[in-house]
């Protein structure tokens, strides 16, 4: 794979990422049809660098080609860790690739732990996103993912938001509209990269396992349940600081001072990112919503180990193991620099497995160890695992529900192997002379 960036340092430090879902060819002497969205990523290119100091190649990262010998993964990996802007090419085959979703996800999970660690509770979260129109998307179809943006294509011109780059590129009366959008995007791109200093991402994360960020099919999204169980600073147990805990228990910032944002808010803002529509709650209050009898949706439980102190807490995790609820997902922060953790560590793990005990292995429903996920780069990589775990359980557990009626009669096997028999009393299924004619007619019709 072929990534249009520079040499040395920058070859790893595209200042954009341009994500875009390949058209296959109508037939294989055609040209190729992604050719124009690689002249649009080189005018795009150029304009970004007339707008900053770059050096040169180093402007944008695209996906070209395939190389002999190239570790195409690892290029990938490496642009979407250090890439300061994402662009995806919005178009109907978007929303369907699954390297597009996974694209995506690799780059938000970034924004999500930027937001966790900076930016508190301010209603304007770095995402990092600038999105593109290759062709106009139907609200409907976009994904949550793309649908929370809100982004106003209409800014960079009334032709782009109709016809998206595609038409402009390819329709000569509409030239001027087509340079006048791609140097509007190129000045969104370096307002969003100098507003926003992302940290680098791992660079070393493998690609493949990274889920998409649409669902399987990139469409609607799916209900998540994520319920909190934890204290707050009016609850605490004996010997255990406030400084991580707020007025209720969806205020729980176990890595705290890492992050400055609850461990709720960023578990929404990760799930979200994989296409879910999540409802938040805080399991003591609402212990119905994760009790209910059988399986009312896929979920997760946040798992704060000090509020196990309680008794009335323990009873509601005993009451979530008592009877097999594999679709909920026990996640079990730690925080590693926390000293509080690291004294009393053996002791909270232990109590944490004695509550735990009914979740002897995966059968039983996911559960992270209880010694506690020691960082937040190493929670919210275990996000993706244990919903996709919980998704997978709640499929197998989930009730159907047969459409009304009694149905029709039960096919079955005639002599000449066509049509429906009519059950006598003994049982046995004999055919009308409807049924003869008809299986004469489709016996003797291949000789038509």
């Amino acid at each position: 794979m072929h990534g249009s960036v520079g040499a040395g340092e920058d070859e790893q430090k595209p200042y954009f990422f341009l994500s875009y879902a390949h058209t296959p060819k109508s037939d294989p002497k055609d040209k190729d049809p992604n050719l124009w969205v690689q002249r649009f990523f080189r005018d795009l290119c150029a304009h970004v660098m007339q707008l900053t100091s770059l050096p040169a190649g180093s402007a944008g990262f695209m996906d070209q080609q395939m190389q002999p010998g190239e570790g195409w993964q690892e290029r990938l990996s490496e642009a979407l860790a250090f890439c300061k802007v994402f662009v995806p090419l919005y178009s109907p085959r978007y929303f369907l690739s699954e390297q597009c979703g996974r694209e995506w996800f690799a780059f938000s999970s970034r924004a999500a732990v930027q937001n966790t660690r900076t930016n508190g509770n301010s209603g304007n979260p770095v995402t990092g996103v600038v999105p593109a129109l290759w062709v106009p998307v139907p609200p409907r179809q976009l994904p949550q993912a793309a649908e929370r943006l809100q982004f106003n294509h209409a800014t960079f011109g009334d032709e782009y938001a109709d016809e998206g780059f595609y038409g402009l590129i390819k329709l000569n009366y509409l030239r001027d509209q087509y340079e006048r959008a791609v140097y509007r995007l190129a000045k969104r791109i370096v307002s969003v990269a100098q507003q926003n200093e992302l940290e680098h991402g791992d660079p070393h994360q493998d690609y493949a396992k990274v889920p998409p960020a649409f669902g399987p099919t990139g469409g609607p999204a799916r209900d998540m349940e994520v319920s909190v169980l934890a204290c707050s600073r009016s609850t605490l147990p004996t010997g255990r600081s406030p400084d991580c805990y707020g007025s209720e228990a969806l205020n729980w910032n176990p890595y705290h001072p890492a992050s400055s944002r609850p461990l709720a808010d960023h578990t929404v803002d990760v799930v979200r990112n994989l296409n879910y529509a999540v409802h938040l709650s805080d399991f003591e209050a609402e212990p119905q919503r994760l009790l209910a009898s059988g399986a009312p949706g896929p979920g997760l439980l946040l798992l704060d180990r000090w509020a196990l102190d309680a008794r009335r807490r323990r009873d509601l995790v005993d009451q979530l193991c008592a009877t097999r609820r594999p679709w909920i997902s026990v996640m079990v922060p730690g925080n590693v620099e926390d000293p509080e953790n690291r004294s009393r560590g053996e002791e909270l793990a232990q109590q944490t497995d004695v509550v735990l005990a009914g979740r002897i292995d995966d059968s039983d429903g996911h559960r992270t160890p209880s010694a506690g996920l020691p960082t937040l780069e190493a929670f919210s990589k275990a996000i993706p695992g244990a919903v996709k775990a919980a998704v997978r359980h709640f499929e197998a557990h989930a009730p159907t529900y047969p459409p009304p009626g009694s149905g029709g009669p039960m096919p079955r096997v005639l002599p000449n192997g066509i049509g429906y028999g009519i059950s006598d009393s003994g049982g046995r299924g004999h055919s009308t002379d409807q049924d003869k004619n008809y299986g004469d007619k489709a016996e003797g019709s291949s000789d038509d």
